[in-house]
């Protein structure tokens, strides 16, 4: 079998026209910076991606995109019943330790 200069070292069928499409028919995944990706990694991104949106569509300002920060947001907005930002949070901690102190 000769080697096809179109397929990466590794391709066992080196029967691709491009290495694109040889690297394609392995579903590796290339990460914007050239990188092999792992796909879980990706899709893990991408939830706390649409959970973040989803929070911010609800009127809240989680700290981070990150699924710890979202989740404390949305727990704080549902035992407050206001939607969480740092700006509410302070509003609602000053209230709480003025009713304390009355």
């Amino acid at each position: 079998m000769s080697m096809n200069s179109s397929c990466s070292s590794g391709c066992p069928t080196q029967d691709h026209t491009s290495w694109g499409e040889c690297i394609r028919s392995k579903s590796l995944r290339l990460s914007h910076d050239g990188k092999i990706d792992h796909i879980d990694a990706q899709r893990k991104w991408d939830n706390e991606l649409d959970s973040y949106r989803s929070a911010v569509r609800q009127g809240m300002e989680p700290e981070s995109t990150r699924t710890k920060d979202i989740k404390a947001a949305v727990q704080w907005s549902e035992q407050n019943g206001v939607a969480y930002s740092s700006d509410a949070k302070r509003s609602v901690d000053l209230n709480a330790a003025l009713t304390k102190v009355a």
